[in-house]
């Protein structure tokens, strides 16, 4: 969401029908898809499904892709209907980065607990805090709040190349770069725990719905990661037309990820499913996406408890 784009009407105008009409259809399009998946995931997670440390992590997963998504909309809404008003572009442009970066945030702390379960299930079964997921959570949202509010106070001036701009991007990025490294050190942790070591993890429905979350966050939205890191150093006078199509490439790959999820939290907690369980009436969304929230392996699962009890045990008083 680039708003040299919207400033210079003739630049604009002079980029080609890939910048200014197809990839933004196509962004608008997977936004509209996605969007109803993430308000389900929402109201299931939200209302509907007993919480588990998990449970809160993509509850606000699913809150921060729904923002997203929605800021993607409105913007590429507005400037294929020409009446965007530009005043309103840094609001929709720090609530997208804000759920950019809580997205980030919250892939690597579900990575981060996942490998600490692992590494030392003695003190995450015993003496974990029974709120730390939900503290955590809180933390997070204040710590992508306050980088937001820095960087968009910092470059007021819509991006220019200031001294201070430059200075919060140089200390922003970092720490992006930073988060990533963890995301991808305790992915990396998991996924050797459980091909190479020599105790090896069970593979379960919670394993593979982080493993699929996290390589679609890191195909999709490493770009738009870069895409931010290189938007205060960029010469637009030069490189402005390939850099719209990288930015909006970004957009379009990043609106898949957040689309994605839930399709990926449905279809872990669907597999396998024998065919008469698809007719019965319990097996709905509710019970596929606790499923796909389960840290139990298939054999453990059916020796603990038959399946139509399962949706009772997990259902809150």
């Amino acid at each position: 969401m680039n708003q040299t784009t919207l400033k210079n009407n003739s630049t604009f105008h002079s980029l080609s029908a890939l910048e200014v009409v197809t990839l933004p259809v196509l962004t608008v399009i997977c936004a509209l898809a996605g969007l109803p998946g993430n308000v389900v995931v929402l109201w299931l997670l939200g209302f509907r499904v007993s919480r588990n440390p998990i449970s809160v992590y993509i509850l606000n997963l699913a809150t921060s892709d729904f923002l997203y998504l929605f800021c993607l909309l409105v913007f590429y809404l507005w400037e294929l209907s020409d009446c965007f008003d530009f005043k309103y572009y840094i609001y929709i442009h720090a609530v997208g980065m804000l759920s950019y970066t809580m997205g980030l945030f919250m892939l690597s702390a579900i990575s981060v607990e996942r490998c600490l379960a692992v590494l030392f299930p003695i003190w995450y079964h015993c003496h974990r805090p029974r709120h730390m997921s939900a503290v955590m959570c809180v933390l997070l949202w204040a710590l992508s709040l306050l980088l937001t509010m820095l960087l968009h106070v910092s470059c007021s001036s819509f991006f220019s190349k200031d001294e201070l701009c430059l200075i919060m991007h140089s200390v922003i990025a970092p720490c992006l770069i930073f988060v990533f490294v963890i995301l991808c050190g305790s992915s990396l942790t998991l996924l050797v725990r459980m091909l190479c070591s020599s105790r090896r993890l069970q593979l379960t429905r919670l394993y593979v719905t982080i493993g699929l979350t996290v390589l679609f966050f890191l195909l999709c939205c490493l770009p738009a990661g870069i895409m931010w890191a290189l938007q205060a150093t960029v010469d637009f006078q030069i490189q402005f037309s390939t850099f719209t199509v990288f930015e909006r490439t970004a957009h379009l790959l990043s609106s898949i990820n957040s689309g994605v999820n839930p399709i990926i939290y449905f279809f872990v907690g669907s597999f396998r499913q024998k065919q008469k369980q698809w007719q019965q009436r319990q097996h709905s969304l509710k019970l596929f996406l606790q499923n796909a929230l389960e840290d139990i392996a298939e054999g453990e699962k059916s020796r603990e408890s038959p399946p139509h009890k399962s949706v009772e045990m997990l259902e809150p008083p």
